[in-house]
């Protein structure tokens, strides 16, 4: 019998390196990626709220709630930095910020 069970995997298994040199290197990347992810997910809930604040102010101003010339200049920026991908990404949190309309 092996001496690990079903749900113990290896390091090696887990990361699908071929040994555990680059297993180690593997898991020590995906714990920075959760971080970053960690933050990332943060940032976006951040940017949600401040998102709120500016949607509270134009509309009690009398304007609409999504101002679409600035929506366009985030996905530019976005498009620009990140390439066609960047678009897709900017969207999505265009999407999320904008709350329910």
């Amino acid at each position: 019998m092996s001496t690990t069970t079903r749900t113990e995997k290896t390091q090696t298994e887990k990361t699908g390196a071929r040994n555990d040199e680059a297993a180690a290197l593997i898991g020590d990347a995906r714990e920075r990626i959760d971080a970053l992810d960690d933050r990332i997910i943060g940032l976006i809930q951040e940017r949600m709220a401040v998102s709120a604040v500016i949607q509270e102010a134009r509309i009690g101003s009398g304007g609409r709630r999504v101002n679409l010339g600035r929506e366009m200049e985030v996905l530019s920026h976005y498009r620009d930095a990140l390439g066609k991908p960047g678009t897709a990404l900017a969207m999505t949190m265009l999407e999320l910020c904008r709350g329910r309309i």
